[in-house]
């Protein structure tokens, strides 16, 4: 086993754990850059990798009451249709280097769209609190169907990048519901709806042949103690220089994915 990988995990845990954010924001480019996997087992790998830690933090918010079902149902009406659909594409697809090159380009966006929604996250929840008040009778009545929109949107960007579920996701909640999310409730839900979207998603991705489970267990054996250290050190470091740095690793794992 390659040392990198491990340690490669361990980094990635430790963001996590320091942040909250990043996981597979950084997996999927690190695994291509850094390690040379192939961007289709990447994006497979990752999922499973974001699948299992996420369904252990989704069991311990839903057990702390932090997940609201509604909404993680709302999403899962929309995320689930759009992830087989995206699935049935990219397994119809028959040229490996239009799906390789499709799958780079598209996570060289997103990890640069996910580096501005990282360090613009509290304005645009604000901002969206703003125009509730305004129009709080209008919203409320379109917001079922603006969360079913929302959950299509990241089906289709989870299945092909594995990245979104995070970042985009808690952005996309606190848009949506800026005056019913909480802090633990925005974690907590985004959480337990990326489970089965992940699982799914990654469920997919295995039947291509896109997982390579030696390497998923050289991720996990370095990042679980990656994050037990990173929480524990969180109240020791700037939180906003911390967002900083992630959003600066985003925009460049970005730039060199889309160059």
């Amino acid at each position: 086993m390659d040392f990198l990988h491990p340690l490669s995990g361990f980094l990635v845990g430790m963001m996590v754990g320091l942040t909250g954010v990043g996981g597979g924001s950084l997996m999927a480019p690190l695994m291509i850059l850094v390690l040379g996997v192939a961007p289709t087992t990447a994006v497979g790998t990752d999922l499973w990798f974001a699948g299992i830690t996420k369904l252990v933090g989704g069991t311990v918010h839903h057990s702390q009451g932090h997940a609201d079902w509604r909404i993680v149902r709302r999403l899962c009406w929309g995320s689930l249709p759009a992830a087989l659909l995206t699935l049935w594409y990219l397994s119809s697809a028959e040229m490996h280097q239009v799906k390789s090159g499709l799958i780079v380009q598209l996570l060289g966006v997103i990890l640069v769209v996910t580096a501005f929604v990282t360090l613009m996250q509290r304005r645009l929840g604000a901002m969206a609190a703003a125009l509730e008040s305004g129009h709080i009778v209008f919203l409320r009545r379109i917001l079922p169907g603006m969360t079913v929109l929302a959950g299509a949107i990241l089906g289709v960007v989870v299945t092909l990048t594995s990245v979104g579920a995070g970042a985009l996701g808690a952005t996309m909640l606190l848009m949506l519901y800026p005056w019913r999310m909480t802090p633990g409730r925005l974690v907590g839900t985004d959480i337990v709806h990326a489970v089965p979207l992940t699982l799914l998603a990654g469920l997919g991705h295995f039947w291509m042949g896109n997982v390579d489970f030696a390497l998923l267990g050289a991720l996990l054996l370095g990042s679980i103690p990656g994050i037990v250290i990173g929480s524990r050190l969180t109240r020791l470091v700037n939180p906003v220089l911390l967002r900083c740095a992630l959003a600066a690793m985003l925009l460049f794992s970005g730039i060199r994915l889309l160059g």
